[in-house]
């Protein structure tokens, strides 16, 4: 992927010689080369001429803005949904034929509309949904750029322009840097004009820690974290000050990378699995119905087509446009019964719920579909700083000097936040701080320069957050004579402890860290007017520069070598268990710096030049060390532990350096304490190299990936992709931004995530916290199980329906129920137990169940044979009782008779068509509610305007059948005894929703009339119970045949899946 968007960018960028960067790696090149290459002097800059003739080759330093999607476009794109398609064909056919009755005079003309405008405004909505949805889908790009310099500091002709636009900038430009500046495009340093000069760059990296730069020169093949001697746009300046030399602008610089990547990902995302499955459903779909309509209207044909044979030839054909459109309307009835209209809005309200459900356990959904998808995550690709670990540097461990030479005292620090009251030292002497102690303390507070402030229940942290570590440590220590009493936790006393040893020794000098010394020292002036040097650094280097220790009732004795041994013993300890150890040393032999009290004193010459700082910081006492690290939270082992269990493998993605890496991931169980991980921890630039990488990520268990940059990251999840997983990417910097709109499921960072990374992911964590995707994926199980349950509940009533049309029809008796009937129960007598099911509790084992691939198919030839099954006897019983009413006065000893309809044959029914040939063929008239029916004029009205009560009896049975079908829904195998109804009360409610609406239409008299219905009596509704119940029944023998086969389903399927794949 990563080479695939760099292609990307070359042919988007034919103007534009974007060879540079490959062709002269500055970074790899001393000072002088690069000047020489790009014809400019760091005192001088580029000339007016330089400037034009570079801008012409390259262009403006900006990324490019890619051309949105037309909304003409999007609207198109809407319609790509088969079943979508299908509602689109069914209402254009619904409205033609609706305005060709009302041409012809037909009766119920506003009734006849209003089928085609309601699918007309099923899909309005639809589209109006998926246009919002697309257009917001290039925001992360919009993210990007604000992200980016808006001026620089620029030397040109000699002069220094201060607030030049940074699109201006051209490589060959000499740049100025400062603290707090956004550096504006890709540069190699030139110079430092402080001792040192530090970048935060671990959004575009990865790096937990702000990152020191150098003049000097690096390997031609170093990653992008091994590149010390450049700087990056978009990054931040966090101390320091340099001159720079612009090596790559626009869309060559890394963020430009990123920019392509993002671009190139977001054209290639796909449909979720679960619209995979409705496409491929309405396709087999659309072939079923378009079989059906043609069976049925051909089974028609002699009522509208016929002919004589003469001389064994057809002959004297007689055709009747009419009849012939009267079927091919029952045709259309068909085709809008099988089509589960109401399917999308249900679909799309089940996955609302569900971003609420996620919502409250932290995870916020960005986009619908990603609920679903979730629930078959198969790999989680996880970052580790900020998601796995805390994000906030916390001492471990501390080691102080013992009672004699030689000995040394461990105390572990618990905690793993900015808190100072998170934890406490264990076997800490309280109120009986040593000298050794104290000192360490000392030094801890003043030689620091972070800061922590108390932000509501947080505490965040300012500089540094080795520093910050370190403060939070001397409030755990306390402060001698008890001041640390704990009793006080405002804002203003977060740092009392470290504020009291500021006011006893106060900073008047210091002598900045730098890369060769790896130390910082302060020079302070105690209240007793004596001058101290206090130092802290890398343990080794300190040790090298001491010649004594102070022990632990604070008296000073040489250093000697077994001492030196035993304090590196303990560090290669810490070392191992990668923990990040500082060392502390003091000085209290100062001549130069006896009487300094400033700038003005002679020695203030002696701290100007930090060549001087090594002789300043030699013969030091050195006093202790301590172990920090960035802490795991210590809710992520047991979600790991959770992954594993529910059959998802945990990959960790991390631009942090691979010692640090291994050791978080066998401290939160993606590794063994023990294990060999030499072939599951690999470099991200050694991974690229591997001649197969599939099999590599193949492997069982958890794998680490280190030092990984963006385009390692692309590459793994595409080829995770290639290979059917599911893939989840979390993170939070730009570096992350591709790889999470590549995945099927991007998950940003809610507190430390950049908005870029927000904006091209799916799904944000408002707690950083994996365990927060864990829950995520449980509850998209979950919601995946309610969907399957509400769409085998639409499906099978929907089939019910087509088998009621197609009996109809092929036992030609009168047309049971008009297409406005069919679309009521679709669309609104359906709708709420659908919705309710969508509530269903999930499963207890839900998480300890593998995940479901996702080629899987929704509907697995044992469902399909329920469905048929049920939807038969729907069928079965919706025209049953249609026919009962017809040719019975009673049925299972429920009396009919009492609203007086005649009765006739079953013969007489089925052919209802040839009625005006019947001799004394007479019927009597039958009240329904208030209204009588007569038919003196035309007795064969009785199969038109009279079927009026069994039609409205059909109606009533397949509401009454669909509501006990919806209890059926509530498990795929389990009986109502184990799971009763009242598991989900949320249905039950629906269920008296969907019946109140019925009653609905059934009792108010001007409803009734647009629906074409009347009133039933009791024993009406006694029968149609009658026919309704036993769907429950029948469905309980078909899932204990279910449960009972289980095994061998399974095995039958598995071993499918095995020969697809070999």
């Amino acid at each position: 992927m990563g080479k695939g968007s760099q292609d990307y960018g070359e042919r988007e960028n034919t103007d534009k010689n974007l060879s540079i960067k490959d062709d002269f790696p500055a970074w790899s090149r001393d000072v002088k080369e690069c000047e020489e290459h790009y014809g400019v002097s760091h005192k001088f800059g580029l000339t007016i001429d330089q400037v034009e003739k570079q801008r012409l080759k390259f262009g403006y330093n900006e990324l490019e803005k890619h051309e949105g999607t037309s909304i003409f476009q999007l609207i198109l794109e809407q319609f790509n949904d088969t079943l979508v398609r299908i509602l689109l064909v069914a209402a254009i056919v619904s409205f033609v034929l609706a305005w060709y009755d009302g041409d012809e005079g037909g009766e119920m003309v506003i009734t006849a509309f209003v089928e085609p405008l309601v699918i007309f405004l099923i899909l309005i909505v639809n589209a109006i949904v998926g246009i919002w949805q697309e257009s917001n889908a290039e925001k992360a790009l919009d993210a990007l750029k604000e992200i980016q310099s808006e001026h620089a500091t620029v030397i040109r002709e000699g002069k220094r322009i201060s607030n030049l636009p940074a699109k201006e900038l051209v490589p060959g430009d000499i740049v100025e840097l400062r603290v707090g500046d956004k550096v504006p495009a890709d540069m190699r340093v030139l110079s430092l004009k402080s001792s040192t000069f530090r970048v935060e760059q671990g959004s575009l990296t990865g790096e937990s820690e702000a990152v020191s730069k150098t003049v000097k020169v690096v390997p031609e093949n170093s990653d992008i974290q091994g590149k010390k001697c450049m700087v990056f746009a978009g990054t931040t300046v966090v101390n320091g000050i340099c001159i720079c030399l612009v090596t790559q602008t626009g869309m060559s610089t890394e963020i430009g990378q990123v920019h392509s990547q993002i671009h190139e990902a977001a054209q290639s995302e796909e449909d979720t699995p679960l619209k995979k499955k409705l496409n491929e459903f309405g396709e087999n779909l659309t072939m079923i119905i378009g079989f059906i309509c043609a069976l049925v209207w051909l089974m028609n044909l002699n009522y509208f087509l016929n002919w004589e044979y003469v001389d064994g030839w057809p002959r004297n054909f007689k055709f009747s446009l009419e009849k012939c459109t009267y079927y091919f309307e029952i045709a259309v009835a068909l085709a809008v019964a099988a089509i589960p209209e109401g399917l999308p809005a249900v679909i799309t309200t089940c996955l609302a719920l569900g971003t609420r459900k996620m919502a409250q356990k932290n995870a916020l959904v960005r986009k619908l579909p990603s609920v679903e998808t979730l629930g078959c995550t198969t790999v989680i690709c996880s970052d580790k700083t900020g998601t796995l670990t805390t994000n906030q540097m916390s001492v471990t461990e501390l080691v102080a000097m013992g009672s004699k030479a030689g000995t040394l005292r461990s105390f572990e620090v618990e905690g793993t936040t900015y808190n100072p009251f998170d934890g406490k030292i264990s076997n800490w002497p309280v109120g009986r701080m040593d000298a050794n102690l104290q000192m360490i303390a000392k030094i801890a507070a003043i030689c620091n320069d972070s800061g922590i402030e108390q932000c509501g229940s947080h505490y965040v942290a300012s500089g540094m957050p080795t520093e910050a570590a370190l403060k939070v440590l001397v409030e755990k220590m306390g402060f001698p004579g008890g001041f640390n009493d704990g009793s006080s936790s405002s804002p203003k006393d977060v740092l009392r402890c470290c504020q009291l040893w500021n006011k006893l020794e106060q900073r008047i000098a210091t002598l900045e860290f730098d890369h060769d010394r790896k130390s910082m020292g302060v020079i302070v002036n105690s209240s007793s007017g004596k001058k101290s040097l206090l130092v802290k650094g890398a343990v080794e280097n300190l040790l090298e520069r001491s010649s004594f220790i102070q022990l632990l009732d604070g008296s000073v004795v040489e250093l000697d070598e077994y001492s030196k041994d035993h304090i590196l013993l303990s560090l290669r300890e810490m070392s191992t268990s990668a923990l990040r150890c500082l060392g502390f040393a003091y000085k209290d032999d100062l001549s130069e710096f006896a009487t300094y009290n400033g700038e003005d004193h002679p020695a203030h010459q002696i701290l100007l030049d930090p060549a001087n700082y090594y002789s300043i910081e030699s013969r030091l006492i050195f006093v202790g060390l301590v172990g920090l690290k960035d802490p795991p939270r210590p809710e992520v082992r047991q979600a790991i532990k959770d992954c594993r269990t529910a059959g998802i493998r945990v990959m960790v993605i991390t631009g942090d350096n691979k010692n640090t890496a291994e050791a978080i991931c066998r401290d939160i169980g993606v590794f063994g304490p023990c294990e060999d991980i030499s072939s599951r921890s690999l470099i991200g630039k050694d991974f690229m190299t591997l001649p197969n990488q599939k099999n590599h990520l193949q492997q069982s268990g958890g794998l680490l990936f280190s030092r990984a940059e963006p385009r390692h990251k692309q590459e793994i999840v595409r080829l995770l992709k290639e290979d059917g997983e599911v893939v989840a990417m979390t993170g939070d910097g730009v570096n992350d931004a591709p790889a999470l709109k590549l995945a099927d499921i991007g998950v940003a960072m809610g507190i430390t995530g950049t908005e870029v990374a927000k904006e091209a992911s799916d799904m944000v964590l408002a707690d950083d916290n994996f365990s927060t995707i864990v829950a995520a994926v449980g509850e998209g199980r979950s919601i995946y199980n309610n969907m399957k349950a509400f769409i085998r509940y639409m499906i099978s009533s929907n089939i019910g329906e087509v088998a009621s049309i197609f009996l109809t029809a092929a036992l030609g008796i009168p047309e049971g129920m008009i297409p406005v009937q069919l679309l009521w129960v679709n669309l609104v007598t359906d709708g709420p137990p659908a919705t309710a099911l969508g509530f269903n509790p999930p499963d207890k084992d839900i998480m300890k169940k593998p995940p479901r691939r996702s080629d899987d198919s929704l509907i697995t030839p044992w469902i399909l044979f329920r469905y048929l099954v049920i939807g038969l006897y729907v069928g079965l019983a919706t025209v049953g009782v249609f026919i009962i009413w017809y040719t019975h006065d009673s049925f299972v000893g429920i009396d009919l008779s009492g609203d007086g309809h005649s009765l006739v044959t079953y013969s007489q029914l089925a052919n209802w068509g040839q009625c005006h040939s019947w001799q004394n063929f007479s019927v009597s008239p039958f009240t329904a509610g208030s209204r009588t029916f007569t038919f003196d004029g035309n007795p064969c009205e009785y199969f038109h305007s009279g079927k009026i009560k069994a039609s409205t009896l059909s109606l009533s049975v397949l509401v009454a059948i669909e509501m006990f079908n919806s209890l059926n829904a509530l498990s795929e195998d389990s009986s109502l005894l184990t799971m009763p109804p009242w598991v989900n009360p949320w249905l039950l409610l629906a269920m008296s929703t969907s019946f109140g609406l019925h009653f609905l239409i059934l009792y108010v008299p001007f409803l009734a009339q647009v629906f074409g219905i009347v009133p039933l009596s009791l024993n009406e509704w006694l029968l149609v119970v009658a026919v309704t119940f036993p769907v429950i029944l029948i469905d309980e023998v078909l899932k204990f045949i279910g449960r009972c086969t289980t095994g061998l389903r399974y095995s039958h399927a598995s071993n499918l899946s095995k020969h697809k794949e070999e």
